[in-house]
């Protein structure tokens, strides 16, 4: 499986981005981060270009799902069930979409194969990273049968 986490802003040093880069090699998959920024936009215009931006990023991936307050919530085991059912339809790349201060610009949340919510919770975008990086890791060991995960 190949995987896209494309991101809004910059990670630095942090025990955020430390956590995020644990989980992520603990997979066996090729995952990719790109992270976005463009300041020359004023704030009001920022988002939509954000959108295109990260949009252009997810191009070339069979699905891409948004995380985003506004999507479904979905429990640990759903979210790998999703993947799994997605791979036995024959898809093997997978992009996720984190967007910036102000959010995802509709545009983008429309094309999604998947708008995922976790949570009704405001998190801070680095820590999001790495709670992501975390359900990948929980999916890859729900599929693969893993004692990992303990319902």
């Amino acid at each position: 499986m190949k995987l896209l986490i494309a991101a809004v802003g910059k990670a630095r040093p942090s025990p955020e981005q430390q956590l995020q880069a644990d989980y992520l090699k603990r997979l066996p998959w090729k995952i990719t981060t790109k992270e976005i920024e463009d300041k020359s936009e004023p704030a009001q215009k920022r988002k939509a270009r954000e959108g295109q931006l990260l949009l252009a990023a997810c191009k070339g991936y069979g699905r891409f799902v948004a995380l985003d307050e506004s999507g479904k919530n979905l429990s640990s085991q759903e979210f790998a069930d999703t993947l799994a059912a997605w791979q036995r339809q024959g898809e093997s790349s997978f992009a996720f979409v984190i967007g910036g201060a102000d959010g995802l610009d509709k545009t983008l949340t429309d094309a999604a194969h998947l708008v995922w919510s976790l949570g009704r919770v405001t998190w801070p975008h680095m820590l999001v990273r790495a709670l992501l990086a975390e359900q990948l890791y929980r999916a890859h060991t729900l599929m693969s049968g893993h004692p990992y995960h303990r319902p």
